[in-house]
């Protein structure tokens, strides 16, 4: 445990992890201007926007107060982020206003950045308790976000590949919330939000 509390806090694995993540962006981003070029589909645009914020919200993050050493956490946590990055436009249209469910997912992403601003994470942390914006009407809205934006973004590129990858994106968040709370429940302030705000995705549903 001590060991991993090292590797944690470790400058290389910081490093690594970072350098990890902007290469699997750095396709990302190239298959998705590259198919915009084709398909001139905003749709794709905002949705490179929306990966592209999280990894700058990534890279200027608040150091945490304390950082989970469960591998399983950082197992969640890194499928979680990495799956989304390997959709690929392309496949059938299922539904073509899916494209507006992304514009409104991301702006809706926007928010709950500007929100949580530097306590952006992806391991389950504790930096600073947020429980303004957003976090006033939801205890995650940028999970909330992700649960629209991978959904509007499938339901016009529906493939196979795509169809797993999303699937598996919606078993990691819900995992992810699930360690989060475990990891930050113990913070009196944390219980003391999450009594004030019950809902964790979508008001009066879940």
């Amino acid at each position: 445990m001590q060991t991993l509390a090292l590797l944690a806090r470790s400058r290389w694995v910081n490093f690594s992890m970072n350098i990890l993540l902007a290469s699997a962006w750095s396709v990302f981003v190239w298959n998705h201007l590259r198919s915009f070029n084709i398909t001139g589909d905003y749709a794709l645009i905002a949705f490179a926007l929306s990966e592209t914020l999280q990894v700058l919200f990534f890279l200027i993050r608040r150091s945490p107060l304390s950082v989970s050493l469960d591998p399983f956490d950082w197992l969640v946590a890194g499928g979680g982020t990495l799956a989304p990055l390997f959709l690929i436009p392309g496949g059938p249209v299922l539904w073509q206003s899916g494209e507006i469910l992304v514009i409104i997912a991301v702006v809706f992403q926007i928010f709950a950045l500007l929100s949580l601003n530097r306590s952006f994470a992806i391991v389950a942390a504790k930096r600073v308790v947020k429980t303004s914006g957003l976090y006033r009407i939801v205890r995650h809205p940028m999970y909330a976000s992700y649960l629209l934006l991978y959904s509007g973004y499938l339901l016009f590129n529906g493939s196979l590949m795509n169809i797993g990858l999303v699937v598996l994106a919606f078993v990691f968040l819900f995992l992810r919330i699930i360690e989060e709370e475990k990891h930050l429940i113990v913070d009196q302030e944390y219980e003391q939000y999450a009594t004030r705000t019950p809902w964790r995705l979508i008001p009066f549903v879940y």
